[in-house]
């Protein structure tokens, strides 16, 4: 579940709870959820228990009603609104890591930050890619469902390691290209058993330091 917003206005916790869940079913799906939704990811029996949050959501300003719509919601997103999106491991940008099998951090998004359901956040390791400008700690935006072309960044499983490197096919070899030339280049058979591609990278998060 994600955590908690930063809110100018004061909202409970069951609030933040409910306007957290709108914003992320608003931006994963494109719709908002209903009514009907809400109560049951929160267990309420009683809808108008649901109406009355909605209703103090709406007067803090942070939900506007579309009317006639069964999916009537719609979360008013500024900028002082940050989304907590989950950060599921580490990937290599350097030597390979091993991968982690569960959530290690969080992070908070902007909410205008859009961040399709197919994709997951991994942080970068290492600085074999910096001279892409992709720097160790950077948060980059893997989709799952974006075409592999030749020339992209892509997050890999090697060998039960995970790496996210420049994907280049020729013929029936793959090469795994840094953006360093401290870094080889890492060659492999197109049909070698110990790859596997998991995803393209579509976008990079940088929190940038203020000291």
């Amino acid at each position: 579940m994600y955590g908690k917003l930063k809110m100018s206005i004061e909202l409970t916790k069951i609030q933040k709870d409910i306007l957290d869940f709108i914003i992320e079913k608003r931006s994963n799906n494109s719709i908002p959820p209903t009514l009907s939704e809400i109560s049951e990811q929160f267990g309420y029996k009683n809808r108008s228990t649901v109406q009355q949050h909605i209703l103090a959501l709406e007067k803090k300003g942070y939900l506007k009603k579309t009317p006639n719509k069964s999916r009537y919601l719609e979360p008013v997103l500024e900028d002082k609104i940050f989304v907590p999106r989950p950060v599921l491991g580490e990937v290599a940008a350097g030597n390979p890591l091993v991968i982690y099998p569960d959530s290690i951090d969080s992070v908070e998004l902007p909410s205008f930050v859009k961040i399709a359901a197919t994709s997951f956040l991994l942080r970068v390791k290492g600085d074999s890619l910096k001279d892409a400008y992709i720097f160790n700690g950077d948060l980059v935006i893997v989709n799952t469902a974006v075409p592999i072309k030749n020339g992209a960044f892509v997050v890999a499983v090697l060998d039960d390691t995970a790496v996210i490197k420049r994907y280049i096919k020729l013929g029936d070899e793959i090469e795994l290209r840094s953006e360093n030339k401290e870094f080889k280049t890492i060659k492999l058979n197109c049909n070698y058993e110990g790859l596997r591609l998991i995803g393209v990278a579509v976008g990079i998060y940088r929190i940038m330091d203020s000291n």
